[in-house]
């Protein structure tokens, strides 16, 4: 499963070598975080922030092409590291659920899946389209996981986002309204002149993530086609 710059990670600190902490990616590989983008100001001691052992949610900046990666731990928000954490108790309770149903075939069907994804991004696909798991599984095991998950309670994650549509035409009031008025799949609020709040929820961050880009996306499409100003508030 490859990393793409931007994504956020789950580390272990590995160890550290003057003024650069060497970490162990859960999703593979090792990375390195110089020491400006531990924390912002000044840093007197470096183990007040990182310590050999302890798990850190960080952000990819940079993979070269022979594959080194330059990591940040400042640049990850607080709303990111809550998910990357949540996501990371998920993946270790759904193993536990494929070992207690696969047994002694559970190490390699857990290696197959997290060559292309990790188990828990596998697993909330399979819930949608069960396919895949059949095909590695069989039927008969995949309705035993997925009842099992199902019948779990499902913590929903909300992903908000604002955006500032103005427009100087006369009719600018019905075309803004025109261009929202007509998106049904997420909450989209009024704060103030131009400025809206977009919202949406689901029990996996990413398809929520996913759900909202797509929207601003399309949103940003028409307002460009009808001359419409239009931005992301970037957090």
């Amino acid at each position: 499963m490859e990393l793409e710059v931007g994504d956020i990670v789950l580390c272990t600190v590995d160890r550290i070598v003057g003024t650069v902490v060497f970490v162990k990616i859960e999703r593979g590989g090792e990375g390195n975080i110089i020491i400006s983008e531990i924390a912002p100001g000044r840093i007197r001691n470096l183990r007040e922030y990182v310590v050999p052992k302890k798990k850190i949610v960080c952000k990819v900046l940079r993979i070269s092409k022979s594959g080194h990666i330059d990591l940040s731990l400042r640049r990850v928000t607080q709303k990111e590291k809550k998910e990357v954490l949540e996501q990371a108790k998920q993946e270790k309770g759904y193993i536990n659920i494929l070992k207690s149903i696969l047994k002694e075939n559970s190490d390699k069907i857990i290696k197959e899946i997290s060559q292309e994804s990790t188990v828990y991004e596998f697993l909330q696909e399979a819930k949608e389209n069960s396919k895949k798991l059949e095909k590695i599984v069989g039927k008969s095991d995949t309705k035993k996981i997925l009842d099992i998950l199902k019948a779990q309670k499902q913590k929903k994650v909300i992903i908000k986002k604002e955006i500032s549509v103005t427009t100087t035409k006369p009719n600018g009031l019905e075309l803004i309204k025109n261009l929202l008025g007509n998106i049904k799949e997420i909450e989209i609020k009024y704060i103030s002149a131009g400025k809206y709040t977009l919202k949406t929820e689901s029990s996996d961050p990413k398809t929520a993530d996913n759900r909202l880009k797509a929207i601003i996306t399309k949103i940003e499409k028409k307002a460009k086609q009808q001359g419409i100003n239009f931005s992301v508030k970037e957090k």
